[in-house]
């Protein structure tokens, strides 16, 4: 028997080494350094299916003009969100990663997804709960069976960790979708290491990523998350997936969020919401109703803003106090978003606007439970400081779209049209844009058709006009 010959590798940026290090030479990063077994010997057999069928075939280099494409073929879900955030639906051979929060909902997503797919054989590989703790959450994520047929006919458990184990089980059963929960409970026989280290995760994916390929078979992998809210793992790992969703929300709200990370086959900025309910997870169709809240009475600081989450626009609440600071040093909070950016409109509106905040307690908040990076609220946040700031209401059915440069200006913000039209269906009266966002007369660029929108539109060009129009 061949002895086994072991190597050490980073896993920030993938230096080799014959020993361990504490410091990586390279990307200079410390204890990034595993071990991993670089030749296996004589008793390494694949487990999925033996290599010498794709090994002995020799690829030829061949121009890109005679590759033949043809569209992927996608597998629609039930579930419009989920078929949103992968890019029109479920790709045949890809291999999906999807990471959150312990209790978040990951096994409850899947699960209902596994039970709700129609005529497609799906295998649900458990690694961390047993056949009748799965049978439970079954029955109360379908309560009612459909008509013609008992809930979940197509839906396969297998409570296994061992992937020899798995892959002659999918042999036998030949499904149409593979879920994993978890990839860190799983470990196969090539690897000495312990289930969820590095080394297994890694070997595990790259068995499931052959197996997923070769047979055009799309896998699923759950996976769990650092103290950091990273993936554990290496980081090879989220490059050797097609795509990567993360399942995000606070469990002590009832809203989830599954965010697009990486997606090979679509958009990596889109997003579905859903709301977890005692029956499972339900589908937020107009995720603007749930981040607006309903007031009977106007109240200062608060503002609506006109945001884009991949190609869906969405209103949202947010909200700001500004209060005299009781201590010496003032607070500065944002919930949702961030802080750095924060500070930046507070220097703005006190060196352009003259607004004295550097003595003053300033909270954001995103209503909700979402974070939101898309410069478009600016406006409205700086609206909603100066409006608690005054203790001076903003009307009713205004929102606002624009970002805040450094010198006070209103700039344009993509895809205005769709943000209008947004505001237009849910009713409201009145929306700030910038000027900037209509295309002046020596460009080629298609004019902006103001007079097809119901709503009022406000053009402006910095954040005085704003104000002068808000409060006079």
């Amino acid at each position: 028997m061949a002895k086994t010959k072991i190597a050490y590798f980073c896993q920030s940026c993938g230096f080799e080494s014959p020993k361990w290090l504490g410091k990586c030479p390279s990307c200079q990063q410390w204890n990034t350094f595993v071990e991993e077994i670089i030749d296996k010997g004589n008793a390494a057999v694949p487990a999925w299916k033996p290599a010498s069928t794709t090994q002995q075939r020799a690829n030829k280099p061949v121009q890109v003009t005679d590759i033949t494409f043809s569209e992927e073929q996608r597998t629609l879900t039930p579930d419009k969100e989920f078929n949103r955030v992968l890019g029109g639906g479920i790709v045949a051979g890809s291999l999906v990663l999807i990471g959150g929060e312990p209790g978040i909902g990951k096994s409850t997503l899947m699960l209902q997804l596994a039970l709700n797919m129609p005529n497609i054989k799906v295998l649900y590989v458990s690694g961390e709960e047993s056949e009748r703790q799965i049978k439970m959450r079954a029955e109360r994520l379908a309560p009612q069976p459909p008509e013609g047929g008992a809930i979940g006919s197509g839906c396969f458990i297998l409570t296994e960790t061992s992937t020899q184990n798995i892959f002659k089980q999918i042999e036998a059963l030949e499904p149409d979708l593979v879920v994993i929960d978890s990839i860190q409970t799983l470990h196969s026989s090539h690897i000495e290491s312990t289930p969820g280290s590095v080394s297994q995760v890694r070997e595990c994916t790259a068995e499931m990523l052959r197996f997923a390929k070769e047979t055009s078979t799309p896998v699923f992998l759950i996976g769990h998350i650092t103290k950091d809210g990273m993936i554990a793992g290496p980081k090879i790992l989220e490059h050797m997936v097609d795509t990567v969703l993360q399942f995000e929300g606070d469990r002590h709200h009832v809203y989830r969020i599954l965010r697009t990370i990486k997606n090979r086959f679509g958009s990596a900025s889109e997003l579905g919401i859903y709301e977890m309910l005692g029956e499972g997870l339900r589908e937020v169709s107009n995720p603007s109703e749930i981040l607006l809240s309903h007031r009977d009475e106007p109240l200062s600081g608060i503002t609506i803003s006109a945001t884009l989450e991949g190609m869906r626009p969405m209103l949202i609440e947010t909200q700001a106090l500004v209060s005299t600071s009781a201590y010496g040093t003032p607070q500065r909070t944002a919930t949702g978003f961030d802080t750095k950016r924060m500070s930046m409109l507070l220097a703005v509106l006190e060196k352009r606007c003259g607004f004295r905040l550097a003595a003053k307690d300033v909270f954001l908040n995103i209503t909700g439970g979402i974070r939101v990076e898309d410069p478009a609220i600016d406006l409205g946040l700086a609206a909603a400081i100066i409006s608690s700031h005054e203790d001076m209401p903003i009307p009713f059915k205004t929102c606002f779209a624009g970002e805040i440069g450094l010198s006070g200006e209103i700039r344009a913000v993509n895809r205005v049209e769709q943000r209008i039209a947004e505001a237009q269906k849910l009713g409201f009266n009145q929306i700030f844009i910038s000027k900037y966002n209509l295309p002046s007369g020596g460009q080629d660029k298609k004019r902006m058709d103001l007079s097809r929108y119901d709503i009022d539109i406000k053009i402006v060009s910095s954040i005085e006009e704003v104000f002068g129009q808000l409060f006079g």
